[in-house]
């Protein structure tokens, strides 16, 4: 406070506003003169508060930034849920509010703004301006037909000017001309200083922690890595993500859907923030950070079938829960689909081999090269307390159209094997075309032709692959960025069309396929159900045909008096509520029961996990 002396004369300076026009007016009686271009109340005043609740999100920023506290965020029953989106509304508080609009330009949806719409003036009759005015002013709140409001409108945000920054970090990759000559990997990774400043563009909301499968605490292991602790990030992200150099790469990132910052925006990089947190320890690191021991011992033993993720999943959760966990897989190397499905250039062996020597180190063992049949899966049933089931779908699916069975025509993983065999020098060579033709629209497809386009480049010196699916391109199922990278590299997408049949030359070698126009994928159910014009008709050429629309189950290893007990839908196993198949001592996880993608094969693993727990120590 200025407690200096005063002028006498001092009351007699507010003179000089007697002939200036007032601040305030009474509107529509009177216009601010000030501002002739403008109808109605100053543009300074924002308004009162508009929330579009069919585009509110309920992601909570406009309740982190209100500086008077006067929004509080509450549940509506009547608020359809939605995916990316929670059942909450902000409700305001004007006894508090201060209507700085900051709420307004911090909205994630841009559900909220403010109107001038509200603003009404009128004079208060004569005979009502006492003190005693009873409930009769209460009437002058309700809006009459005499009245008037402002024609100008309040306060609003668009992407030209806004507190969020909409607009991602980009990712470095490989340039199209260089990557295609071999199967090194082709997105570089942030750099820290990139990392950080896309970390900063979080709002920290939590709709991608709901969104994803195994409810990752993202929002705590992306401010770990603005706040430059990645050791504080690593930790947060093992907490349910046993896989995360994997899951950097290759996961399907659903939680990037539900970025409340993609509503005007792009997301959040989330997949590549946690890549960068991960890759900036080595493995000697995460042991002396995480310190990951078993919270008890139980003496009980545990067999899983298959190292994909769902088996690495419940081998982790389980070590750690006391028991003694032996995973076995068929092939030379752990790992499963993620090893032998999904080629170098997306996920490299040294990223998966990290993720698998962490699990190992904390006491898992792997048997490698162990088949399992029915005799040897009644051995199993016998020596250990619970088996999981997590063979995942591992038989191609044929389109069992003419020619199919024919030299020349193969299935999509048994191609992806020999690749992955050849670039470990298993093999010395991939039999290849120059001119090969892929059938499927999902992310196997594309890892067919893409792996097939760097193996001409690498023989032949000049790409021709051409890829044929059902869908069109904006139900394809494969990711946005499988699509724009393939096309990048010389691989032709032709949408909207099936095979009919496989075109054979007269001395039986494969000539092209005869496709014919997909009307409709599903039908009115929205189950897949192609509806095709077999008067429209394509042939594309091709000397080779890799088939990838989609993957079977194999039960084969199982014995029949156990099979008959167990429950399946569509080639999956139907399990209760606690993951067990409903056969003593028998649980599932992965492809088999839900998927089919890594995070959900996760997620799957730990709940088999859990379920394995409950019924030993519960």
């Amino acid at each position: 406070m200025d407690y200096r002396k005063k002028s006498i004369l001092g009351p007699l300076s507010s003179l000089k506003y007697l002939f200036k026009d007032p601040i305030t007016v009474r509107y529509p009686k009177e216009n601010k003169k000030t501002y002739p271009d403008v109808e109605g109340v100053s543009p300074q005043y924002r308004g009162r508060h508009i929330n579009d609740l069919e585009k509110c999100i309920g992601c909570g920023t406009c309740m982190d930034i209100c500086p008077t506290g006067a929004i509080e965020m509450v549940e509506f029953d009547d608020v359809k849920e939605k995916f990316g989106a929670t059942k909450k509304r902000p409700v305001i508080d004007y006894g508090r509010c201060c209507f700085c609009a900051f709420c307004v330009d911090v909205c994630t949806s841009s559900s909220l703004s403010m109107s001038r719409e509200f603003l009404h003036s009128f004079e208060t009759p004569v005979e009502l301006q006492k003190d005693d005015m009873g409930e009769e002013i209460s009437k002058f709140f309700i809006l009459r037909p005499d009245m008037e409001f402002s024609s100008n409108p309040g306060w609003k945000t668009d992407n030209e000017y806004s507190w969020l920054e909409l607009e991602r970090v980009c990712m470095g990759m490989i340039d199209p001309e260089e990557r295609i000559n071999s199967f090194i990997e082709i997105v570089k990774g942030y750099s820290k200083d990139q990392a950080i400043k896309e970390a900063e563009r979080c709002v920290s909301c939590g709709l991608c922690k709901d969104a994803c499968p195994i409810h990752m605490d993202i929002p705590e292991y992306i401010q770990a890595i603005f706040d430059d602790d990645v050791k504080e990030s690593v930790k947060q992200i093992y907490k349910t993500n046993p896989l995360p150099e994997v899951c950097g790469r290759v996961c399907t990132h659903k939680c990037e859907t539900a970025c409340s910052i993609g509503h005007r925006g792009e997301p959040v990089a989330i997949r590549w923030l946690k890549r960068y947190a991960v890759d900036s320890l080595p493995l000697d690191e995460y042991k002396k950070i995480l310190q990951t021991k078993p919270i008890k011992q139980v003496n009980k033993k545990v067999a899983i079938i298959g190292s994909g993720p769902a088996g690495l999943s419940a081998a982790y959760f389980l070590t750690l829960m006391g028991y003694k966990v032996t995973v076995y897989e068929e092939n030379e190397k752990a790992g499963g689909i993620m090893r032998y499905g999904i080629p170098a250039y997306r996920l490299p062996d040294e990223a998966l081999d990290k993720d698998l020597d962490f699990i190992i180190s904390l006491g898992v063992e792997i048997k490698t090269n162990y088949k399992i049949d029915q005799e040897k899966f009644k051995r199993m049933y016998e020596e250990n307390n619970a088996i999981v089931l997590s063979t995942g779908f591992n038989l191609g699916r044929s389109t069992r159209v003419p020619g199919t069975e024919r030299e020349g025509v193969v299935q999509a993983l048994d191609f992806l094997q020999e690749v992955r065999d050849y670039l470990t020098g298993k093999r010395t060579d991939v039999q290849i075309t120059d001119n090969v033709l892929v059938i499927g629209g999902g992310n196997v497809a594309f890892d067919c032709s893409r792996s097939v386009a760097r193996l001409q480049k690498m023989k032949y010196g000049k790409v021709k692959v051409t890829q044929v699916c059902l869908e069109t391109l904006d139900i394809i199922p494969a990711d946005k960025e499988e699509v724009e990278e393939s096309g990048e590299e010389g691989v032709v997408l032709i949408c909207g069309r099936g095979p009919k049949q496989i075109i054979i030359d007269e001395n039986g070698h494969i000539k092209g396929l005869d496709s014919m126009k997909c009307e409709s994928v599903f039908d009115e159910n929205m189950n897949f159900n192609p509806h095709f014009n077999e008067e429209d008709r394509l042939i594309c050429e091709a000397t080779m045909i890799i088939e990838a629309i989609g993957q079977a189950p194999d039960y084969s290893y199982i014995p029949d008096e156990i099979k008959s007990k167990m429950k399946f839908e569509r080639g999956k196993i139907v399990l209760d509520k606690d993951f067990s198949t409903g056969v003593e001592k028998l649980f599932a996880a992965g492809d088999i029961v839900r998927g089919p993608d890594i995070v959900n094969g996760i997620a799957t693993g730990l709940n088999a996990a859990i379920g394995i727990d409950k019924k030993f120590t519960t």
